[in-house]
């Protein structure tokens, strides 16, 4: 094997999926960009992956269709893989690389930056407590979404978590700076009538504008899917963090990105640990979760939504378990409710924000919000207690108070979490519903709520 002009070598070990294995390097770093040059001349690009006692593995992001192992030729560029990054990208459609498929131009800009980001200095990282509205009353009332937070959402396979993410990333707005804010989407291992689906919703609302889409596909090669989520947070967090803008960033699916570390770390050789996933799958999604946040001393923000399927509907499955670690909070979607009809499913019992407390409350939503949300946490879980008996002896075995639980769960269901797809509510508008439940119950059952937002909001009338 011959190494020309220095860092440019002739031939590879060995070729296995989406990797290639070059042996003899010398001064070659993790990350580091890579272009391969086929047998007829072709150019693709690839990074390093793995580095180490002369060895070097590369992953090719076009794939290895077509290469030589004795005529291929890598030239290693001595940089980490970088991306343009522009506001003029807001408005555009891009591939999993970063490159237009919108038929418009590149991105005018001389500012590229590396895609691995730079890691925020936890002393530097600034608390978040500022009430972010997607116009999702199960959102906005019970698991709010606070501004710099990091809050999953868990869905099933056939459950519509796409449109759920496409009308939050339409609807998010901070009330009273909506010309600030931006959204960054990310699509991994998505069909093509999935990727028309999202391209559409944000064309027909105009919410285009102010997004800048990136889609990698179901047949795009799978090493590509390793890449997308961490372009479109290099994109973020130039917004964020250089032009002081609130961005929201949302990632779907990380179950896709996951299925594609594992493809590439079986292709490597590397011992499994559970269900076939590399050993440090918890260490690399939370280089991505961990890009979120807020940074003492500047203005911007990145809050990260990442949405991921649960295989089977098993929450302990790897990729939600340890997302649950990394993160704070999750959003889990429901199929009982799925099948009663109700949109979005999402089942406010299981769900969690832990940074709820700090984002609402006088001054970012109302007063009374937190009363409110503990108190409807505590009456659906008394409701599904009581589904659970009369399924055993009947309705008529029940008190009255059990009776306007059941009453009070199917109103929840159907008028609190139930919308349509395109209803944007505020939160006065979220907060009215949620009395309008409350008030179905009698009042000394309202044990959470304080007595003066009892007087000031409780309707007697809906109780009796």
């Amino acid at each position: 094997m011959t190494a020309l002009l220095s860092l440019e070598y002739k031939g590879v070990k060995e070729i296995v999926g989406p990797l290639i294995f070059v042996e003899g390097v010398e001064d070659v770093g993790f990350d580091e960009l890579v272009e391969v040059i086929t047998p007829a001349g072709e150019e693709r690009r690839g990074r390093v992956l793995d580095v180490g006692r002369g060895f070097a593995v590369v992953q090719v992001f076009e794939g290895t269709q077509g290469l030589s192992p004795s005529a291929t030729r890598v030239r290693f560029l001595g940089k980490p893989l970088s991306v343009p990054v522009s506001t003029e990208m807001l408005g555009r459609v891009f591939d999993g690389l970063g490159r237009p498929i919108d038929g418009g131009p590149e991105p005018f800009t001389e500012d590229h930056r590396d895609v691995n980001g730079l890691p925020i200095n936890p002393f530097a990282r600034d608390y978040p407590e500022e009430f972010i509205q997607t116009g999702v009353s199960v959102i906005d009332g019970m698991n709010t979404l606070v501004r710099g937070q990091k809050l999953p959402i868990f869905s099933g396979s056939g459950l519509p978590h796409n449109l759920l993410a496409a009308q939050i990333a339409r609807q998010a707005t901070v009330p009273g700076k909506e010309e600030e804010f931006a959204v960054i989407f990310a699509a991994m291992g998505i069909k093509h009538d999935e990727a028309h689906f999202f391209r559409r919703a944000f064309e027909e609302t105009g919410a285009l504008k102010r997004t800048a889409i990136f889609l990698n596909l179901a047949d795009d090669p799978p090493i590509e899917r390793l890449v997308t989520p961490r372009v479109a947070l290099t994109l973020a967090e130039y917004l964020a963090f250089d032009l002081d803008m609130h961005v929201l960033v949302i990632l779907t699916d990380m179950t896709n990105y996951a299925e594609a570390l594992r493809e590439i770390s079986a292709a490597k050789g590397e011992v499994p640990s559970r269900r076939g996933y590399p050993g440090y799958l918890y260490t690399d999604l939370a280089t991505i979760y961990e890009r979120a946040g807020r940074i003492r001393g500047k203005k911007g923000s990145i809050t990260q939504m990442p949405v991921l399927t649960m295989p089977n509907d098993d929450i302990t499955h790897p990729v939600p378990d340890l997302t649950g670690y990394i993160t704070e909070g999750q959003l889990v979607f429901d199929r009982e409710l799925f099948r009663k009809g109700i949109y979005p499913p999402l089942n406010p019992l299981p769900s969690l924000s832990r940074l709820m407390k700090d984002g609402i409350g006088e001054g970012r939503t109302r007063g009374d919000h937190a009363d409110v949300s503990n108190q409807l946490y505590a009456a659906y879980a008394r409701a599904q207690e009581v589904r659970m008996i009369t399924a055993i002896v009947g309705e008529e075995g029940l008190t009255d108070v059990d009776r306007k639980y059941l009453e009070f769960a199917d109103y929840f269901e159907y008028y609190f979490i139930n919308q349509r797809p395109d209803e944007n509510r505020t939160i006065e508008q979220t907060l009215s519903i949620a009395w309008d439940c409350l008030s179905i119950l009698p009042e000394t059952e309202l044990t959470r709520v304080s007595e003066k937002y009892i007087k000031q909001y409780y309707r007697k009338g809906k109780a009796s």
